[in-house]
């Protein structure tokens, strides 16, 4: 089990997961994608980045594009769009703080008190690992964890687990309910969806 460092400095680097294949909007990639005039990542980027002290992108396409928003882009380490657990191996390896917190690049909306509400729960059940809960959806890619956690994800990725679920299950993990936001979670899944946000 890793071993806890919340003695060290306890700032935050940002991930926002866009390394997907975006299979149900045509394979297109989701994060550029455009809402509004602007592409999905950058909503999810204006509502993220002040929360946290570093922000990286987690991308397999278009690096440049991605690159051309003013972050740092990581790509996955594991080859075949892993999923989500890949990107978040490619930032706990990147990161610079000892916490992580990721989001989707798809959800425009996301709750702008997401990583204090987080970590509050993450040091009060002094958990690896913190993730959102609206009723009883829980929302895997919103998450909050403890980059000393790097060495058991690198042991569960080449053992060839892939679920982020059953990863999550293996680590002390805490849910934190955002009932009052559950609007926020709303993520763009394909295009009639892009469309109805006002794409």
């Amino acid at each position: 089990m890793p071993t806890d460092d919340r003695g060290q400095d306890e700032r935050v680097t940002g991930l926002v997961l866009a390394g997907g294949q975006g299979r149900r909007m045509g394979s297109v990639d989701k994060g550029l994608a455009l809402l509004q005039g602007r592409p999905l990542v950058r909503h999810a980027i204006e509502r993220f980045a002040p929360q946290v002290d570093e922000l990286l992108i987690n991308a397999n396409r278009n690096i440049e594009r991605y690159e051309a928003l003013g972050y740092p882009v990581v790509t996955d380490r594991i080859a075949g769009f892993a999923g989500p657990l890949a990107g978040l191996h490619a930032g706990l390896a990147r990161a610079a703080h000892p916490l992580l917190a990721t989001v989707p690049c798809d959800s425009p909306f996301l709750p702008a008190d997401l990583v204090a509400r987080l970590r509050h729960a993450l040091d009060a059940q002094a958990a690896d690992l913190a993730v959102a809960r609206t009723h009883d959806q829980p929302h895997p890619v919103f998450a909050l964890v403890r980059r000393n956690v790097l060495p058991h994800l690198e042991r569960f990725l080449a053992g060839g687990g892939r679920k982020i679920d059953a990863w999550y299950a293996s680590l002390a993990t805490i849910e934190v309910r955002f009932d009052d936001e559950s609007e926020a979670f709303r993520n763009i899944n394909t295009a009639a969806e892009l469309e109805a946000a006002g794409g």
